[in-house]
């Protein structure tokens, strides 16, 4: 068949259903069990990996947001923005300000392994962002970027830069480049073979016939 394109990925495509195709393929370990909630909007949100390492401080940092501007301003079109945080919530390392800088760089979403703060501002520049939760302090002497572009854990779940990533109100999945091809054809495949379960149990099928006939639950 055709290319499946991002766009294709994104009409069709859930995090659960391309966890699931992960499993299928020998990945179980790809979705954080950790609780990144969409802040914003009510999407799914999928693109490439662009990658930030984020550390706590307690010193006057020199260089005041340099490396998170850097990462912001050297996003391209079709990536998402991973913050690495370690979960902490010493401060709002993501807000409008940020989102509105990556946005015009072409980035679709942040995902944020601690807190963010701005939420209405973001929600009304519909920039979809999934984070721990709030807090209201701002990062400046309190958390940095201390590296870029590379590969990142969040919960024990590698992200790499490239990589790609969606999130939806269920959780963060995350699928490696070295099978990239075969987990999006296995996703797009279990997708449209749900559907012909659904109709069925719909039509009034059992549950256990369904799963007898289609293989697919």
């Amino acid at each position: 068949m055709a290319e499946i394109t991002i766009e294709m990925m994104r009409q069709a495509f859930y995090s659960a259903v391309v966890c699931d195709a992960l499993d299928g393929l020998g990945f179980p370990h790809q979705s954080p069990r950790v609780p990144l909630k969409p802040m914003t909007v009510d999407t799914v949100l999928i693109g490439r990996c662009k990658t930030t390492l984020w550390a706590d401080m307690a010193h006057v940092d020199p260089n005041p947001y340099e490396l998170e501007l850097k990462a912001v301003d050297e996003c391209r079109p079709g990536d998402i923005l991973i913050a690495a945080a370690g979960g902490s919530n010493r401060s709002g390392i993501w807000g409008e300000l940020l989102s509105t800088a990556a946005k015009n760089s072409g980035c679709l979403g942040a995902i944020v392994d601690g807190a963010v703060r701005d939420v209405k501002k973001m929600r009304g520049m519909s920039f979809p962002v999934f984070a721990r939760g709030t807090n209201v302090y701002d990062s400046q002497n309190r958390q940095r970027v201390i590296d870029l572009d590379i590969t990142v854990e969040i919960d024990g779940v590698r992200f790499s830069p490239g990589d790609l990533v969606i999130a939806d109100e269920d959780g963060v999945v995350v699928i490696p480049q070295e099978v990239e091809k075969e987990a999006v054809q296995k996703a797009w495949d279990k997708v449209h073979a749900e559907n012909i379960t659904r109709d069925a149990i719909r039509d009034g099928m059992k549950a256990t016939a369904a799963w007898k006939k289609y293989g697919v639950l």
